[in-house]
């Protein structure tokens, strides 16, 4: 059995900077030519301590962005037409590319694929939409759905 170091999340195994014992095959066919562990020594001890200062940094600065972002879009309302029939349903759906490109206009980028909707809406009225941000920041972003003008033919 060998001691290593890993040094990323290695699934079934162990967390980064966790001193693991493995056979010397995994360990040599897998964990060190993938980068995913170094040996137990005092020098590599220290080289994944830094590492993970380093990596509880920009953990702390990304939390600390997506707060920020959070209160923005907590304050924003996105104003969306489409059109609507009968009971305030609407004909087609707003999605959350729809959200995205609203926000666009609005001058705030958000990526689609953080927009947690359940269901695409349709219906007319206010909705609560959640922007996970982070994956400790969760921001609500309201959007208003009206129904749009539809001219007589």
């Amino acid at each position: 059995m060998i001691d290593l170091i890993l040094r990323e999340d290695v699934p079934s195994l162990g967390r980064a900077g966790a001193v693991v014992r493995v056979k010397p095959g995994y360990a040599r066919n897998y964990l060190l030519p993938k980068g995913l562990a170094f040996e137990a020594t005092q020098g590599n001890k220290k080289r994944i301590d830094a590492e993970a200062r380093v990596r509880a940094a920009r953990h702390a600065t990304d939390v600390a962005e997506a707060k920020t972002q959070a209160t923005t879009l907590e304050a924003l309302t996105l104003t969306i037409s489409a059109k609507a029939g009968e009971g305030d349903r609407l004909f087609g759906s707003i999605t959350a590319q729809d959200i995205c490109d609203a926000a666009l206009a609005k001058g705030h980028t958000i990526d689609k694929r953080k927009i947690v909707l359940e269901h695409p809406l349709k219906e007319i009225g206010s909705h609560a939409v959640p922007v996970r941000l982070h994956p400790e920041v969760q921001a609500e972003l309201r959007v208003l759905v009206t129904a749009e003008e539809i001219e007589p033919a």
